[in-house]
């Protein structure tokens, strides 16, 4: 590990420090892990430099949207990484989808566009180098979707067995149907997604499998190089706002986390303040943040944006500690808010799956609320693609999610005519 930067385990809760020799998900106090590094004889400016010599390489380690960054990811040996040169995803201008929420610098980060349709990718490619690194030769993930078409992906490549939990008919089929075909086994549980995931840490630590989860702290390091790649796509100036979906509340750790080591290392001078958006009917956080409470989890969590429908975050310590850090915000947004911000991300020519398009719908809310103003140059991140969930689609351009409580507002229908030129021209007119 010559000219490697030191870094090891440390609780978010009582600080206590572990190396990284022993597998380890969590402290001996039930505290949620962080990856620290020793950046004090880290020249931030030549690191700096050295991934914009990166940028652009064609092929090998470096041509990863991650791995470029590697030094602030997991500097272990090269031979360990599992990659599929995810990242180097496009940072769209939001188009109709800007005006919708009233802000002139609006752009959308679009992590769906990796290698299996969602951000997800950024941390696995973390998480199965890390079990590589442990010598695992299985893992396994709770997942409302897109956590599992990424890990048995991922572990496709590595040649490791993926075991998969998720809660029985809550799954979109988009997504099941990529988990299936990675050759991951499956096992859809009588629950929800908190039923899986306390399912799935019970049998890791009973046989000895590797767990995946965004518990796992290298998933979190890997997600980091979402906010990395936006700097440096905006030649490191720094937004006012980052706007993303809140789930498992992962993402916006990973975010919060890489700012931190950028400041700390003089690579950027501003914080960028984070807004975490999550649907109502499965905010936890919100309600904590609101109303000034102690965390309670949503015990029966229900929303149309699957990905996120999460009542029992393992993160959300480390989401509030990073929040609070870039003076930052949590709201939610309703089903009927989500659709429609959705109806317009798709409408723009971008498109996304309905849990990304919680930081439309947020960044419009919280513009209405006067708390993002409309000059601020802001950065919403899309999480996964349009094709994740296609049903979601159609039942909202066919106005048929009125059982949901919600309205096609912007519908597209298909139209169902006679085969002649007539029948046409009635329809275009």
């Amino acid at each position: 590990m010559a000219n490697m930067i030191k870094a090891w385990l440390e609780c978010t809760r009582c600080n206590k420090q572990y190396d990284l020799e022993k597998v380890r998900y969590s402290c001996d106090c039930g505290g949620t892990l962080d990856m620290r590094r020793d950046l004090s004889a880290v020249d931030g400016q030549k690191m700096k430099q050295l991934w914009e010599d990166r940028w652009g390489t064609k092929r090998g380690l470096y041509a990863s949207g991650v791995w470029r960054y590697k030094e602030l990811i997991f500097d272990c040996e090269d031979d360990c990484v599992v990659s599929r040169q995810e990242g180097n995803t496009r940072l769209y201008d939001a188009g109709k989808a800007g005006e919708y929420a009233g802000l002139k610098n609006f752009y959308l980060k679009h992590e769906g566009e990796n290698p299996t349709g969602s951000f997800k990718d950024r941390g696995m490619t973390c998480g199965l180098t890390a079990a590589k690194f442990y010598h695992a030769n299985s893992v396994a993930c709770a997942s409302t979707g897109n956590t599992s078409a990424s890990m048995s992906s991922y572990a496709a490549i590595a040649g490791l067995r993926s075991v998969i939990f998720i809660p029985e008919g809550k799954i979109a089929y988009g997504k099941l149907a990529q988990a299936l075909a990675f050759g991951g086994k499956t096992l859809q549980i009588k629950g929800n997604f908190d039923d899986a995931m306390e399912l799935v840490q019970e049998v890791c630590d009973e046989l000895n499998i590797y767990l995946v989860n965004s518990i796992n702290p290298f998933r979190i390091e890997g997600q980091k190089a979402i906010g990395f790649e936006v700097l440096q796509q905006l030649d490191w100036e720094v937004p006012d706002w980052f706007v993303i979906p809140g789930g498992n509340l992962g993402n916006n750790t990973a975010l919060s986390k890489g700012m931190q080591e950028l400041y700390e290392l003089g690579i950027i001078n501003k914080i960028p303040k984070i807004a975490v958006i999550q649907a109502a009917g499965s905010a936890p956080l919100s309600k904590m943040w609101k109303d000034g409470s102690d965390f309670t989890a949503v015990k029966d969590p229900d929303t149309i944006a699957t990905a996120i429908k999460i009542g029992n975050p393992v993160s959300w310590e480390k989401s509030l500690r990073g929040i609070k850090w870039s003076g930052g915000i949590v709201e939610d947004v309703t089903e009927q808010e989500i659709m429609d911000a959705k109806a317009m991300v798709d409408l723009a020519g971008i498109g996304a799956e309905p849990a990304s398009c919680c930081s439309v719908a947020g960044a419009k809310k919280l513009v209405d609320m006067g708390i993002i103003k409309p000059e601020e140059t802001v950065v919403g991140i899309l999480t996964g693609n349009i094709l994740k969930d296609p049903d979601a689609v159609i039942g909202y351009h066919k106005d048929e999610l009125g059982s949901m409580g919600i309205k096609g507002n912007y519908a597209n229908a298909p139209l169902i005519i006679e085969a002649s030129v007539d029948a046409v021209k009635k329809a275009l007119l």
